[in-house]
């Protein structure tokens, strides 16, 4: 009688998003970020609390729910890549991105191997992959407090931005691999072909549908024939037809949707210019919904099933498997030792590691699918809290120490507006 059909979850959904829009601007600089916000909601409602949100983690309207935030968030961060400015101005964010996150991967395979002897060394790899790329709205404040020098809050940002859209061949390759073993597609040729056609059909669906979707959208803006709020709607369809097209081929469509946003943003990269805010906006809205799924149908229901191994795993994933490859990205660098710590603790798992995690436990459906969500799920559920609280504080402390040291600091050091994850200011 309380939870026929659909209408209940909506009600939930659409009164949390409202509820959180009332108070956004006051809380956007506390330490009760979106993240959290939706997440405890998820927790209070779902099966592990009250029973309201009853909704199944196999249903389509989950899967429905993943694949579009995960096609939006990659199209939308490519976008806005200007890869110009970044390779001219992106120390920071390069080696987080180039030495850091494979760093990341490696030490987080070599605890995931050693802690869960029923994952071998492709899943242990698959394990780190999901939760090697990081979100900065789990950390707001770290990207959005003006005290904090610009190339720093800026270059974690960036590396939000971006490393989600590094990690998607990664993270299929890997998923396709094991998929093949689960199979019996142990041949190397197999492999070979497998990889070949997520990856080569991805790439050739996306840039394919940036290039042509681009230019006919910037040619047909230059003629006065597009209007404003399709201009923005055709953005959108834009993303999906580059992830759905690489599906009906057989290719992987989050590839093709990174992809396609990078080469839709170069082609167009004045008719981009705003359209993309929209798309960003939408992206936004499903995020929100989805750490509210989250908390619901993932986080409540597996917190009974957390034992020792999982809870230490989340632990050395948010710190030594965070920090210590951050550390060695920066040797070098000039940067202080703060500012290594500082740039390492605020590597928060969220939006990403989630949608991996769900496409593991749809693509592979075994034991081992369920080792990967279940501390994919500690570990986000872990960052969501702990990086949510720790934000504030320590950025409005750390900003002011830097303030007062030389000006001559290398996290002082002017730069140009870059790529972000998320709108500054």
């Amino acid at each position: 009688m309380w939870n026929d059909g659909p209408v209940l979850e909506i009600l939930i959904v659409a009164a949390a998003v409202f509820g959180y829009s009332l108070v956004s601007e006051r809380l956007a600089m506390t330490p009760l970020t979106a993240p959290m916000v939706f997440t405890t909601v998820g927790l209070i409602v779902g099966s592990a609390g009250t029973g309201w949100f009853d909704l199944d983690l196999e249903s389509e309207s989950v899967s429905i729910l993943v694949e579009a935030t995960l096609v939006l968030l990659l199209f939308v961060d490519a976008v806005r890549i200007d890869v110009r400015s970044l390779l001219d101005h992106s120390m920071f964010p390069s080696r987080l991105l180039a030495i850091g996150l494979p760093l990341t991967i490696l030490l987080g395979g070599v605890f995931a191997g050693w802690m869960f002897p029923d994952l071998g060394t492709t899943e242990a790899l698959l394990l780190a992959a999901v939760l090697a790329p990081t979100d900065a709205a789990l950390g707001q404040a770290v990207v959005s407090d003006k005290r904090l020098p610009v190339r720093v809050r800026q270059g974690l940002n960036v590396e939000s931005g971006l490393n989600d859209g590094v990690m998607v061949p990664v993270v299929a390759v890997l998923l396709a691999l094991s998929g093949a073993g689960q199979e019996g597609e142990s041949g190397a040729a197999e492999w070979v072909e497998l990889v070949a056609r997520q990856v080569g059909f991805g790439l050739l669906c996306g840039v394919t549908t940036g290039i042509a979707g681009g230019w006919l959208l910037h040619h047909q803006v230059g003629r006065d024939w597009v209007e404003g709020l399709y201009r923005q709607l055709a953005t959108v369809a834009l993303a999906a037809i580059a992830f759905a097209s690489a599906e009906v081929l057989g290719g992987n469509g989050f590839i093709a949707a990174f992809v396609g946003g990078l080469s839709f943003g170069y082609i167009a990269a004045a008719t981009s210019s705003d359209v993309a805010d929209f798309t960003e906006d939408e992206g936004e809205l499903l995020s929100s919904i989805t750490f509210l799924v989250f908390g619901a149908v993932l986080a409540g229901p597996l917190l009974a099933d957390i034992d020792w191994r999982v809870a230490l795993y989340a632990v050395l994933s948010l710190t030594v498997v965070r920090i210590l490859p951050v550390a060695l990205a920066f040797l070098g660098s000039g940067l202080g030792r703060e500012t290594k710590l500082f740039a390492g603790w605020f590597g928060p798992r969220g939006l990403a590691s989630i949608l991996f995690a769900l496409l593991v436990a749809e693509e592979l459906e075994n034991e081992v699918a369920e080792t990967i969500v279940l501390a994919s799920v500690a570990t986000v559920l872990l960052s969501v809290y702990a990086h949510g609280l720790t934000a504030s504080p320590w950025t409005s402390a750390f900003a002011g120490r830097l303030r007062k040291g030389p000006a001559d600091q290398p996290e002082m050091m002017d730069v140009p507006d870059l790529p972000t994850r998320r709108r500054l200011g």
